[in-house]
């Protein structure tokens, strides 16, 4: 150990520039002694060739000794990246700073590498290691916890997240972290240009995904988006998140199903049948909690609703949706006087008032006008306090066809570029052959109307988001 607390080396008599090839061949019988840092990175010096620098790294000593020595620095206290430049090196910085941030033994390396390495990157390159780009992420996402600041992680994973994919409709092992952190710290905001990609292709041989990687990233992006109140793009999260089908259902999409009917809830006043990829199993326990009773009472059953808070109160606030719930409460008497317009031409105001549970006449008044300059009803409020409901006028603007008419065109262009690469897999084809008759995934329940349009009616377990 030297004076920095990094491991010294074992020490060489002469610097190794074996050619990578050889000496990946000759790795696997090579001893401790028969390795240092030294000739680790004249290796990475020499070297142009990713893939063959990959080998080398990957099989230059056993697991251990390898990043022991990749943590550690040169004879001297001289430290190997002051000799390495992110352009020209990116995949043996990489293996340096993702076993530095990995390495009980190893002082943290300075910020500033981890920053630049981020920012300056060859993606080609660090492709050639996924697993180390893993490693590295969750290293920054460590380090800065450990700092006591976890916020400072998401510049430098936004960096890295950016850059890494072929596109940011790519999912990596990056996106969870990354999201994770930005909700964790309510950073919300930094995360929205990369939500702002809908994910359409999964590439295991980009980043080592997991199934839980794909609910994690659907379920925090949920969160972010509904604490930004983008009620449509939250809806949109939650259910990908809720319905990835899976061999069983997991705890991750029972909790992205309660934040989807409180979503549902606040932006259209009632819940959506839910989709037939959803797992039966998530149907059922939903309908044994008090969010089920939620949304059955919602929005007309007022006093219940709040009932149903005061009870369960402790629970909500637990499971990170007392926000919502709240949100829920006060948007139902707007959902309520919408679903009034539906079947009266005219009522009084203190009918309304007694229809959505509101004695004081004035604030059903300011209610019935603030609906009225949000455009939310179309209705005339005249003097004896009478309100005339009216169908709202149909209006299209040119600019708004035409958009709606090109994003109709990119997905056209997305879903044929799809099926013709499910079309050339063949495992998805094979597995889809196998369990075309299996009803396990069928139709999600529709057992007592637990979803549908009758009048019906922050935050998991292994992810705690404060």
């Amino acid at each position: 150990m030297n004076q920095s607390g990094l491991p010294t080396p074992p020490p060489t008599s002469a610097t190794s520039t074996t050619n990578p090839a050889q000496s990946s061949s000759n790795a696997a019988g090579q001893s401790a002694s028969d390795i240092s840092l030294g000739s680790i990175v004249a290796t990475i010096n020499s070297t142009s060739n990713p893939s063959q620098l990959n080998q080398y790294l990957r099989s230059c000593a056993s697991k251990d000794v390898r990043e022991v020595l990749l943590a550690s620095i040169l004879p001297g206290n001289q430290d190997p990246l002051t000799l390495l430049n992110v352009r020209d090196h990116t995949l043996g910085i990489l293996y340096i700073l993702s076993a530095r941030l990995h390495t009980v033994a190893s002082d943290n390396p300075l910020w500033h590498h981890i920053e630049g390495f981020c920012r300056d990157f060859i993606p080609e390159h660090a492709r050639v290691a996924p697993d180390r780009v893993t490693l590295l992420a969750t290293g920054i996402r460590q380090f800065a916890e450990a700092e006591g600041n976890p916020k400072l992680a998401i510049a430098p994973l936004s960096d890295l997240l950016v850059k890494y994919p072929p596109t940011l409709s790519h999912l990596t092992t990056i996106h969870p972290i990354f999201l994770t952190i930005c909700v964790a710290t309510r950073h919300f905001t930094a995360a929205i240009p990369i939500l702002a990609h809908t994910i359409t292709t999964i590439d295991l041989s980009l980043s080592d995904l997991t199934y839980h990687d794909n609910l994690i990233y659907h379920y925090a992006g949920g969160i972010a988006l509904a604490a930004l109140k983008n009620w449509s793009a939250a809806e949109e999260l939650f259910e990908i998140c809720a319905t990835s089908p899976g061999s069983a259902a997991s705890a991750i999409q029972m909790e992205a199903l309660k934040k989807l009917v409180l979503v549902q809830l606040i932006y259209r006043g009632k819940t959506s049948p839910p989709s037939k990829y959803m797992h039966p199993i998530l149907m059922r326990l939903f309908k044994a909690t008090p969010y089920s009773s939620f949304m059955n009472a919602y929005p007309l059953q007022r006093d219940y609703l709040r009932t149903i808070v005061e009870n369960e109160q402790q629970l909500f606030a637990n499971e990170r949706t007392l926000g919502l719930i709240t949100q829920a409460i006060d948007r139902a008497p707007r959902w309520a006087i919408k679903k009034l317009t539906t079947t009266y031409l005219t009522l009084h105001l203190s009918d309304i008032g007694r229809e959505v549970g509101i004695s004081d006449e004035n604030e059903v008044k300011s209610l019935i006008l603030s609906m009225i300059e949000r455009s939310e009803i179309s209705a005339e409020l005249s003097a004896d306090g009478t309100v005339s409901f009216s169908d709202p006028p149909v209006k299209f603007e040119k600019t708004d066809v035409d958009r709606v008419l090109a994003q109709a065109q990119q997905q056209d262009a997305l879903l044929v570029r799809l099926e013709k690469e499910m079309e050339r897999n063949r495992e998805y084809l094979t597995k889809a052959f196998k369990s075309k008759d299996d009803t396990t995934w069928g139709p999600a329940m529709d057992e007592d109307g637990a979803f549908g349009d009758r009048p019906s009616g922050n935050w998991v377990e292994d992810m705690s988001f404060a």
